[in-house]
């Protein structure tokens, strides 16, 4: 009897397993395909997007490539120096001295010498050695009680609300261990603030957070029982502020929670209303009035204002209110337009308001030339990052700096630019309870903390390669700028300047340089200044 053959089924063999591991390949490719179609086909049907509709999706790899196209700049095409708004250099310095990591660079400077606007300080033969310890200026001497010594670089004014929780802790933290002051902003001061027991300066604005009345009125009796509480150093009223100067705010109700209307004194389940101006006031007479009014509520504490500088002459109209009352605030923060924001209009982010520089030196030289320039103290903020931003500020006229964004790097904000979005992939600016775990306190309150102190060093060192002997001494002479024609001259040479009280004594405008003598003219105590050519209204 013959043996059977196999052979014939030996195909079979190998076939069946193989057919088994291929059917649910070919079953997910079909599916793959299937899907692909149906995709095409709402893309051609839908209406809402022309180049869906005329490429079907092709179409969508487009609008994909240009969601990420910011990170693409910014990790793989953005130079080195690319400032926008910070560039990768200066982001990277923060890091490395929020982590205590090597700040050098090797191989020399890769900035162009010999470009229009570059800037030096001028060396000396003579060094000097300063501590950085001692760099405080004491803001108040003049009219308070409670005089406050501040140190040269401070957090900026930025609320819980576009903070979340753990980065308003985590600078309050750092804040404390290094004895610098934290602005709270606007949103004034809540738990959050209070836990870690850092230094505050408080800042009111027009919504009246935090000592406001159900109907947002001031309430003086609610702001003198927060005013007085011994953390809170300095009271900063807010006229306007950089990125975004004569704009209000609305925090929608969806976004209002407990925390936040505890802090601002908000009902819960009603927009949080940020008016454009302030209604406690309406003239610079009342300004000074309510300022004094306030420095009188918190106990003798320093009370000043922040402010970015609309029309020169408004500013005028409160430099002659001082000189005709004799009342002044004890210290002015210069914001600049350059500032930044959680969200703002991309109009008045690009085109409203003055930038640092130019206010500074105009608020500057007015007070100087009405003799006020040594009862006021200056502050000022704007794209502050480094020890040469706050030698330039100083040699502008500031006596101090605020730093927002650079304390936000020291936090490990990557400069995503979607702080208004409320989905931070860092955690620094959102509410969203998952996103703001990112943030750990501890671990951030010492970058905070060395960020400020490695770049006092850095200013330290900065000032003494000058020959000087403190940050106060610098002057617009110490500071060298190029001009478009390529000629270096010093920063004194190119701005304006006004001598001890040369508004005052000025008969005639004619005396005063331009633009101060129009400036000064078109301004009066009892209302807001217009406008040269423009009628002067009181509102």
């Amino acid at each position: 009897m013959a043996r059977p053959s196999f052979s014939r089924y030996l195909p079979w063999l190998f076939t069946a397993p193989a057919a088994l591991i291929a059917w649910p390949v070919s079953a997910w490719t079909s599916a793959g395909f299937a899907a692909l179609f149906v995709l095409g086909w709402l893309d051609f049907k839908q209406t809402k997007q022309a180049v869906r509709r005329n490429y079907p999706l092709t179409g969508r790899l487009r609008y994909g490539l240009e969601y990420i196209r910011p990170e693409i700049r910014q990790y793989f095409l953005e130079d080195d120096e690319e400032k926008l708004p910070f560039s990768r250099n200066q982001r990277a310095m923060v890091y490395a001295r929020s982590k205590v990591q090597n700040d050098k660079r090797g191989f020399g400077s890769i900035k162009d010498m010999y470009h229009a606007q570059t800037e030096w300080i001028t060396h000396s033969l003579q060094p000097t050695h300063l501590d950085p310890a001692s760099f405080r200026i004491e803001v108040g001497a003049h009219q308070c009680q409670q005089p406050y010594a501040l140190s040269l670089l401070n957090i900026s004014g930025m609320s819980f609300g576009a903070l979340s929780p753990n980065a308003v802790k985590a600078l309050n933290k750092g804040a404390a261990m290094g004895q610098f002051a934290h602005d709270t902003g606007e949103g004034s001061i809540s738990r959050h603030h209070r836990e870690p027991g850092g230094d505050l300066i408080w800042q009111i604005a027009s919504g009246y957070f935090g000592c406001r009345t159900p109907e947002g009125r001031f309430d003086p009796v609610r702001f003198a029982e927060q005013a007085r509480s011994p953390q809170v150093k300095m009271i900063e009223l807010k006229l306007s502020q950089g990125a975004k100067p004569g704009h209000g705010g609305v925090l929608p109700k969806a976004k209002v929670s407990p925390e936040i209307a505890e802090a601002r004194g908000v009902p819960m389940g009603q927009d949080c209303v940020s008016p454009a101006r302030h209604s406690a006031f309406s003239t610079p007479l009342e300004l000074l009035a309510f300022i004094a009014q306030l420095r009188e509520l918190s106990g003798g504490k320093p009370v000043g204002i922040k402010l970015c500088v609309g029309h020169p002459a408004e500013w005028f109209s409160v430099v002659k209110a001082m000189v005709e009352t004799g009342q002044t605030p004890d210290f002015i923060v210069v914001d600049g337009s350059e500032g930044g924001t959680g969200a703002a209009p991309i109009e008045f982010a690009d085109h409203v308001g003055m930038p640092l520089r130019d206010g500074l030196r105009l608020v500057h030289n007015s007070l100087v030339g009405a003799g006020l320039r040594d009862r006021i103290r200056i502050g000022a903020s704007g794209k502050v990052i480094s020890a040469f931003d706050i030698a330039r500020c100083l040699a502008l006229g500031a006596d101090w700096c605020n730093s927002a964004r650079g304390f936000m790097f020291a936090l490990g904000c990557i400069q995503s630019r979607s702080c208004h979005t409320d989905h931070c992939p860092t955690g620094v600016a959102t509410q969203d309870p998952v996103r703001q775990r990112a943030i750990v306190v501890t671990d951030k309150a010492e970058r905070v903390y060395y960020f400020h102190a490695n770049t006092l060093h850095a200013l330290a060192d900065l000032v003494g390669a000058a020959g000087l002997q403190k940050p106060g001494d610098i002057t617009p002479h110490h500071l060298m700028v190029r001009n478009g024609h390529g000629q270096a001259r010093t920063l004194a040479s190119n701005i304006d300047t006004l001598l001890p009280g040369q508004l005052l004594a000025s008969a005639a405008p004619a005396p005063l340089p331009s633009p101060f003598a129009e400036f000064w003219t078109a301004s009066a105590a009892a209302h807001w200044g217009v406008p040269a050519g423009t009628e002067a209204v009181t509102v």
